[in-house]
């Protein structure tokens, strides 16, 4: 018997397969990455960066690195990929081997530019395609709810959590909410062979109080703002909003500690029961979250199904399935039997709006090749 690249001639063919898979999965990232093209996706928000890089095959994409970061801990966006390439393999920095890249921001893109308040930076999509040796037609922004909308036909079954026992109905409308560190809202309209996605900025839509304490956090912030949308209530910002202005007397210490998120704070509170103040909030926060999702449904009646997005949900996920969601979505006056209708998903995978910029990025990619 010979011995040739570690394979017995004489052994079968199946044999030598699996030598040469077993072998490419011990091989090294870089080398991987040389192997294939690869897609450079992000999302990118106000508290923190996810990147990834995915392989393509046969159009279903495999995350091969990935990274985390606080967006206020860099300069600029570029500095946050520069940093994910470096750790990710040196020799892909300023490489060829990219065939595309998409970023779903916490932003509005207009001509390829995002306009936000959410993000410490200016990012356009000329000067990222630049830096990245990409053509311009090839480097996208997205918002980030455009992002997330894009990855639901592409996750599987177990990230999605119903809150209810409603079921979807084919070809109908869809809507996406999400609530983190601002409130974003996408709907999905089927065209006749898949569903488009389109942006929402009704974030910045008046907020709607619903009874006497909503009234008083409006009438407060009047005081504060010329204009409440619903974003200033309905966002991680919300919760000490609502915590000061209907419990003013209970003025935890760390209101004035820089270092410390208040959302994250109050939330864990309430969970944790530590806090009736906390629990309180927690409650008007999320009644709040779902009048404002049961509004998006009025307008679009989506009975293709409502998916909740955002850190916050997955950081209160025993409040968000106690019901409290599910009866103040459907809680509008002659129509509530029909919103009952609806299905609610929770997405539970934070990374959606990365997968599905990357899909996004695949397919306008494929299109223009």
């Amino acid at each position: 018997m010979r011995i040739y690249a570690g394979f017995v001639f004489g052994q079968s063919f199946v044999d030598f397969i699996n030598l040469i898979h077993n072998h490419v999965k011990s091989l090294d990232l870089e080398f991987y990455l040389a192997l294939r093209t690869m897609i450079l996706a992000g999302d990118i928000g106000g508290t923190k960066c996810t990147l990834k890089l995915f392989s393509e095959s046969n159009g279903a994409l495999k995350s091969v690195a990935s990274m985390q970061a606080r967006t206020r801990e860099f300069a600029s966006l570029i500095s946050v990929i520069d940093r994910f390439l470096e750790q990710a393999s040196p020799g892909l920095r300023h490489s060829e081997t990219l065939s595309a890249a998409a970023f779903g921001c916490a932003g509005t893109v207009v001509h390829d530019h995002l306009v936000t308040n959410n993000l410490p930076w200016d990012v356009h999509a000329g000067a990222l395609a630049q830096h990245l040796k990409l053509p311009p037609e090839k480097t996208f922004l997205l918002n980030d709810l455009v992002a997330t909308a894009a990855s639901l036909s592409h996750l599987p079954a177990e990230s999605l959590l119903p809150l209810n026992n409603a079921s979807p109905q084919p070809r109908e409308p869809k809507a996406l909410i999400a609530a983190g560190t601002g409130l974003g809202e996408a709907l999905l309209f089927w065209d006749g062979t898949r569903y488009r996605v389109f942006p929402s900025e009704a974030c910045l839509t008046d907020f709607a109080p619903r009874n006497e304490r909503e009234l008083l956090l409006v009438q407060s912030l009047r005081q504060r703002m010329p204009h409440v949308c619903t974003e200033e209530i309905v966002s991680g910002r919300g919760f000490r909003v609502i915590h000061q202005i209907i419990f003013p007397g209970v003025q935890h210490p760390w209101f004035d500690d820089p270092q410390v998120d208040p959302a994250a704070r109050i939330t864990q509170n309430a969970v944790d029961e530590s806090c009736s103040a906390c629990i309180e909030t927690l409650q008007i926060w999320t009644e709040t979250y779902a009048a404002e999702a049961g509004n998006m449904a009025l307008r679009v009646l989506p009975f293709g199904g409502v998916f909740v997005a955002g850190g916050i949900a997955l950081k209160i996920l025993s409040k968000m399935k106690d019901g409290t969601f599910v009866r103040v979505f459907s809680d509008k006056a002659n129509l509530s039997h029909e919103l009952a209708r609806i299905p609610i998903y929770l997405v539970l995978d934070e990374a959606a709006p990365v997968l599905g910029a990357a899909y996004e990025a695949l397919e306008l990619s494929k299109r223009l090749s």
